[in-house]
């Protein structure tokens, strides 16, 4: 091999470059941007559940994104949607998820998983 030779660009796919999370195998909180340009960071240790479905406005919708994913902290519950959200469910199981934020539609051509929307609702307790 030559040692002048750079190495091949990683691919876009690359979940590390995706835009809309992130991974840290060291991760003990979960960093939330939404929309509106604010940012939540959950800890792990509040942590609940999480429940991934398809996303049920495809049926008013058809362009609607195809996957809801609900992540429910101890006062928080955070609302995404998008496409290839297996791979949140993975990192959240192993709580290796550092953040998650929407992107352009635009994107899904190019990443693996793709998020739209990410709302996030405090419970009325902790408001």
């Amino acid at each position: 091999m030559n040692t002048n030779e750079l190495p091949p660009p990683e691919s876009a796919s690359n979940p590390r470059d995706n835009p809309c999370l992130g991974h840290d195998s060291n991760a003990a909180a979960v960093a939330v941007l939404t929309a509106d340009g604010i940012s939540y960071l959950l800890p792990y240790a509040q942590f609940l559940y999480a429940e991934r479905t398809a996303n049920p406005a495809l049926e008013k919708e058809p362009e609607a994104p195809p996957e809801k994913m609900s992540v429910h902290f101890v006062g928080a519950e955070v609302i995404v949607l998008g496409s290839g959200l297996k791979r949140i469910e993975r990192w959240l199981q192993g709580y290796e998820l550092s953040f998650v934020k929407s992107a352009d539609s635009r994107l899904g051509a190019v990443y693996d998983t793709l998020i739209t929307s990410v709302t996030l609702t405090l419970s009325k307790e902790n408001v």
